[in-house]
């Protein structure tokens, strides 16, 4: 027993990491990683998630939500600025908890980050269809109803076709390349938070004061909705809009200068993304009362519809679809770097840890394209929301009590760090028990579920990945 728990915290040699990552071409710039993060972040959750959460948990009180979200995410993404800052290497959370407390919980982490990224290309997809289907019920076209929506025979849906197109159209474009597919990024969120300002300046025209009253619903015994109870359970769900942070730090090995370019576009992503947040929400709420919102996926389009703006909302509806194409793009390219760190260490096939010519790591991109196809189009969209923030939050934690690990190298065996959490040692525990709390406060399926995802997890490990990792290479077996 004391020889295993000695194995399970074998650490990695950082060397390594920059040895078989410089296959990978360094080419994204503050710009680039800020339209990676945007792109996500600024996605399907701001067309999607606040009138859901204001129907489901907060009322009109949404934007407290997103702003206690964005407290817990910025202290995290401030942890994620000094760990990439230090240990510039692909798998973000993965590859750093491996070199600074071991294999094993590296593993705990990575499996937690894929979770995230997982769920979030599918949850991504299936905002999508929810959009484009609204956009052509718009001209008349309806698709037949069982390939509308993920398997529910109640209501006649039992693959969600639009979702899968989505997610393969997106996979066929990062196979060409890290850099053609910046430059189409930065272009789709620029067009996109053109519209979103938009959507801000025409829908407030449309704003009744009393749809604010009461800001704070009371509490409703029994329920996440209302009181601060709802706020928090809001927060829960919402935190899938700051999976970009990861995202962001997932690509670290493809970035120009990352000890200065990644905490640039970790904050700017933070500062950006929350602002508009909570004035798409502060509009939406205002506009219709906001139980109105209750399981409507294209809330925004829905509401500028309602109040006439016909043509404004068809033009957010394919700026929509166009631009929840950069979040896809941003979580799936993130989503095959983590499979590709995983082959890479020998803790699944090492055919997913293989660059191509073109300096893409082809067979984890395809793995994770073809079943986030299958997820994406059979699960529905709020099951997905749900779940997606419980990985989110498993990962902040692991990363922000790794700063106890990573400080005491700084200058040592490690880099010294061009950007420090600041407050230390104070800030990363709060970071840790902001992240803890949030987690608490999702439902009981999503903890349950992702206490199952870990017992795969765990399978996975010591069935396979425990005897093909690399570091048996290194330590002798």
């Amino acid at each position: 027993m004391k020889k295993l728990f000695e194995r399970l915290l074998w650490k990695q040699d950082p060397a390594v990491y920059q040895q078989k990552d410089a296959k990978l071409t360094p080419s994204l710039r503050t710009i680039d990683l800020i339209g990676l993060g945007t792109g996500m972040v600024v996605g399907t959750a701001i067309f999607t998630l606040p009138g859901i959460v204001a129907a489901e948990h907060t009322g009109p009180a949404v934007p407290l939500a997103f702003i206690v979200a964005a407290i817990g995410a910025g202290l995290s993404a401030l942890a994620y600025a000094e760990m990439s800052s230090v240990l510039p290497f692909a798998g973000s959370a993965f590859s750093w908890i491996n070199v600074l407390f071991g294999e094993f919980f590296g593993w705990i982490a990575g499996w937690a980050l894929l979770a995230e990224y997982f769920i979030s290309v599918a949850f991504v997809a299936s905002g999508w269809s929810a959009y484009m289907q609204g956009f052509l019920a718009s001209l008349g076209v309806k698709l037949p109803v069982a390939l509308t929506g993920g398997f529910n025979p109640r209501q006649g849906s039992y693959v969600d076709i639009l979702a899968a197109v989505a997610i393969l159209a997106v996979g066929i474009l990062i196979s060409r390349g890290v850099h053609q597919v910046s430059r189409i990024e930065n272009i789709i969120v620029a067009i996109k938070l053109l519209v979103i300002i938009m959507f801000i300046v025409v829908g407030a025209t449309a704003i009744q004061a009393h749809n604010y009253v009461p800001f704070i619903p009371a509490h409703r015994p029994g329920t996440s909705f209302g009181g601060w109870q709802g706020i928090l359970a809001g927060t829960a769900q919402i935190f899938i809009a700051y999976v970009g942070f990861d995202a962001i730090a997932a690509n670290t090995a493809e970035t120009k200068n990352p000890q200065k370019t990644m905490p640039r576009g970790l904050i700017g992503t933070l500062v950006l993304g929350t602002g508009f947040f909570i004035a798409v929400s502060l509009v939406l709420v205002g506009m219709f009362k906001y139980s109105r919102y209750a399981n409507n996926a294209e809330p925004a389009a829905w509401a500028l519809r309602q109040s006439g703006h016909y043509l404004t909302a068809n033009l957010l509806s394919v700026v929509a679809i166009i631009g929840i194409f950069s979040a896809l793009i941003a979580i799936l390219l993130a989503s095959s770097r983590l499979i590709y760190a995983f082959g890479r260490d020998g803790l699944l096939p090492s055919r997913l840890g293989i660059v191509n010519g073109r300096h893409v790591p082809s067979h984890a991109l395809w793995l994770i394209t073809l079943l986030a196809m299958v997820l994406g189009s059979v699960f529905p969209f709020t099951f997905l929301a749900t779940l997606v923030s419980a990985g989110t939050l498993v990962a902040f934690i692991f990363v922000s009590l790794g700063i106890y690990a990573l400080r005491p190298r700084e200058g040592k065996d490690l880099p010294d760090a061009q950007f420090k959490m600041p407050w230390y040692p104070v800030l990363p525990t709060v970071s840790a028990l902001f992240s803890a709390v949030i987690f608490w406060g999702l439902n009981k399926d999503a903890k349950i579920l992702m206490v199952g995802w870990f017992v795969i997890g765990l399978l996975i490990y010591f069935v396979y990945g425990i005897r093909h990792s690399i570091i048996n290479q290194e330590h002798g077996k």
